[in-house]
């Protein structure tokens, strides 16, 4: 396991110009190197590899998820790798993702049911608002949910996934995304549980068969800025409302984080790593331990705006019975409680109002 914490962007500039100052006056580098690495760990996003949790000696998995919850307690991101997901797989499924929001308006329309809330199927531009903000996110989406095996909930707790036709390796692909995904977010879940000092096991029967949700994402071109309203963004700042988000890549940068000195970091992963955040059910439980950070998709610059993004999150949920009452061990006389008591579907319902997927 090591470490590659990424540095912002604005120390990125001031670096520079202090490594040429420095380095064409002493013509040493002890100087620069200090102050690149002073910079470069400013912001604890660690590269973990989850291949060390899983099949690590006692050491290793310990050292893992130390570092795991130390980079939730502080920044609430880290990046993963060795998650399950091969370069193969990953490719297959941004050429899918990229041919279904090729499709015209009226063919993708089709597959839109507004009784569904957007937790299937397709939702069109202009639905999601973060909350907060008036102007709607740049964005259109389609999401695939749960498929339920065994019976410890009905068959029918969820909606059935939408088919879609014209694309038809879309339908297999996400769903063996979607599963590699959950293994590799039951495994984070795990460490972070030990982190807690709670069994290991803490989260499984609760995310088995869970409410969770791959979202494939289409931040459509730009075409004219100008008559954007003032505060429309591919996705305005907001928190993710679930336990944990493993977020594969995506084909521009824009994602960032705020920090707690409140500066927006640029977060970038390597190649095919996952992007792994807390979501606001994981910092409920934890009565704000393990932080929730808000993020958003910032607008490219002007020239690059006519380019399409995607990006594919799943967003890993409980079942919607889960208890999020504060965790006992995380309450004392320092931290006292935070949150009133819900369940995650109760949190989920209001949520969901909130951003204006559901009335």
């Amino acid at each position: 396991m090591w470490f590659a914490p990424i540095f912002e962007h604005d120390f990125a500039i001031k670096f520079d110009f202090f490594k040429h100052y420095y380095a064409s006056i002493f013509k040493i580098n002890s100087f620069t190197e200090k102050l690149e690495r002073h910079f470069m760990n400013t912001v604890n996003i660690p590269r973990l590899d989850l291949n060390t949790y899983i099949n690590g000696d006692a050491a290793q998995r310990k050292a893992f998820s130390d570092a795991i919850g130390d980079a939730f307690n502080q920044t609430g991101f880290v990046t993963i790798t060795n998650h399950g997901l091969d370069k193969t797989l990953i490719d297959k499924l941004y050429d899918d993702v990229k041919a279904l929001f090729a499709l015209p308006d009226e063919v993708k329309s089709k597959y839109e049911d507004p009784k569904l809330a957007g937790q299937r199927g397709y939702t069109s531009k202009g639905k999601e608002t973060a909350k907060g903000f008036t102007a709607p996110d740049l964005k259109e989406f389609w999401q695939i949910g749960q498929t339920v095996t065994g019976d410890d909930i009905p068959k029918d707790q969820y909606p059935e996934n939408t088919q879609i036709t014209e694309v038809p390796t879309f339908n297999a692909t996400t769903v063996e995304v979607y599963k590699k995904l959950e293994a590799a977010g039951i495994h984070l879940l795990r460490a972070i549980s030990v982190y807690l000092g709670l069994p290991e096991n803490y989260f499984d029967d609760n995310v088995h068969n869970g409410n969770s949700i791959l979202r494939t994402l289409h931040y459509f071109p730009i075409t004219n800025p100008d008559a954007l309203p003032e505060d429309a963004v591919r996705a305005g700042a907001h928190e993710d409302i679930n336990l944990i988000t493993l977020l594969i890549g995506a084909s521009a940068d824009g994602l960032e984080l705020l920090t707690r000195e409140n500066k927006w970091f640029p977060v970038k992963a390597y190649g095919e790593d996952l992007v792994v955040n807390v979501g606001d059910m994981l910092q409920r439980l934890t009565n704000n331990k393990l932080k929730s950070t808000t993020h958003r998709v910032v607008n490219p610059p002007r020239e690059l705006m006519k380019y399409s993004r995607f990006s594919v999150p799943f967003f890993l949920h409980p079942k919607a019975g889960m208890n999020l009452a504060c965790l006992p061990s995380c309450i004392d006389e320092h931290h006292p409680k935070q949150y009133e008591d819900i369940t995650a579907g109760e949190y989920l319902d209001e949520r969901l109002r909130e951003i204006g997927l559901k009335k």
